[in-house]
């Protein structure tokens, strides 16, 4: 596979880093339409579900996840005792490194699929991208499995510059998928509209329970990907009757673009239908710039004031720490800007509607294999419309 270049301005997702002795496995698909100026090619990643979703939250049942975290555990106390009954009373005196820490011998780490105690980074990387053919007829029954109803696939890039980003998959977005597929009963049956959708996950993931998701972004290249994204992922939306609209939305404009030459342009019926039935709104990890961040939040107000009944918003932003050598310390304004527009937009008093707003606990189940790391972070917005 091509080595991939990085510049000075690249960016790359945690959750595209994959482990040594795995590039091998990795899909590049040549013919995805992207354009050439990118940094690297289109690649192909499998995110799977590890849980069955339940109709309703049952505090007597646990989920799969739970079950094999138990099981792991039961596994490593057998283990221990074990080597309690090898050992015997006899002392091993510690092995230390050349530091003087304690150097200590793991245990082979079983594969995540095995129910292993600590999963590997998201996505599973899937095969070299230009395979000989006997290597395309053994992985025959692979692609079947990858089109299971419990399997996302997912094309996006990699290493992009920062204008770029919406094409990788972010943990933020993982982080929501994973609250929208822990509380389906919430989201049954609403529509949806997704601001930042980037390579689409959360739509898709959100299709799985809602009527109608309207997946927005700007840029064509990048709703080509998500509308590929789509076509990749029917087969999960087929229960649930779900559908998936791929549309245009700049936070920088205050209208919405209903030109019908125009690619990813909304109908008239659509503009109605968003307006009249929008329940949901949701963002993941778009806040990484102020001048976007300060779009976003004009836009949200824009469209919920605006809306003649209640919608909640959902945003998910992981908190980035970097060192400036302005502050000579190590800070995150990007996150800090974002909790400055929270503060505000909650403040705001015109006579329109008003806007609640709150942290939700990250305690809800984790149905795909990412790390959840402490600095990801899942914010609620209710917005009421007041009496005229």
């Amino acid at each position: 596979m091509d080595q991939i270049v990085f510049q000075h301005d690249t960016v790359l997702s945690d959750v595209h880093m994959h482990l040594p002795n795995t590039r091998h496995l990795m899909t590049r698909l040549n013919s995805a339409g992207q354009p050439a100026v990118l940094i690297c090619p289109v690649f192909m990643s499998r995110f799977k579900i590890l849980a069955e979703r339940h109709e309703h939250d049952d505090p007597g049942k646990c989920s799969e996840t739970e079950r094999k975290h138990d099981d792991t555990q039961e596994d490593t106390a057998a283990s221990h005792g074990e080597d309690e009954k090898e050992g015997g009373e006899k002392y091993v005196e510690p092995f230390l490194d050349e530091d003087g820490d304690l150097d200590i011998t793991h245990r082979p780490r079983k594969n995540p699929s095995d129910g292993g105690s600590r999963a590997l980074v998201c996505p599973v990387i899937l095969k070299r991208c230009s395979p000989v053919p006997e290597q395309e007829e053994e992985n025959t029954d692979d692609e079947e499995d990858d089109c299971s109803k419990d399997t996302i696939q997912i094309e996006h890039t990699m290493a992009t510059p920062l204008e770029d980003v919406g094409k990788q998959v972010w943990r933020g977005a993982l982080l929501l998928a994973d609250f929208i597929l822990s509380k389906p009963e919430m989201f049954r049956g609403a529509t949806v509209l997704e601001l930042g959708a980037g390579t689409g996950l959360t739509s898709i993931v959100m299709a799985t329970t809602a009527k109608t998701v309207y997946c927005t972004d700007a840029g064509e290249d990048l709703l080509n990907t998500c509308k590929r994204n789509v076509s990749l992922n029917k087969h999960l939306m087929e229960t649930s009757g779900g559908e998936v609209r791929v549309r245009q939305l700049d936070w920088l404009q205050h209208s919405l673009c209903t030109d019908a030459d125009v690619d990813f342009s909304w109908t008239e019926e659509e503009v109605a239908d968003l307006h009249d039935h929008t329940s949901f709104i949701i963002a993941a990890d778009v806040c990484y710039d102020d001048d976007l961040t300060d779009g976003l939040f004009r836009t949200l107000y824009r469209l919920c004031s605006s809306f003649p009944h209640t919608c909640t918003v959902f945003i998910s932003i992981e908190k980035r720490m970097n060192f400036t050598l302005r502050d000579m310390d190590v800070s995150c304004e990007a996150y800090n800007h974002f909790i400055r527009c929270l503060s505000q937009i909650q403040d705001t008093v015109d006579g329109r509607c008003t806007f609640r707003v709150e942290q939700v606990l990250s305690n809800f189940a984790q149905l795909l294999v990412y790390e959840r790391v402490e600095q990801l972070e899942l914010w609620r917005l209710t917005a009421t419309p007041l009496p005229v």
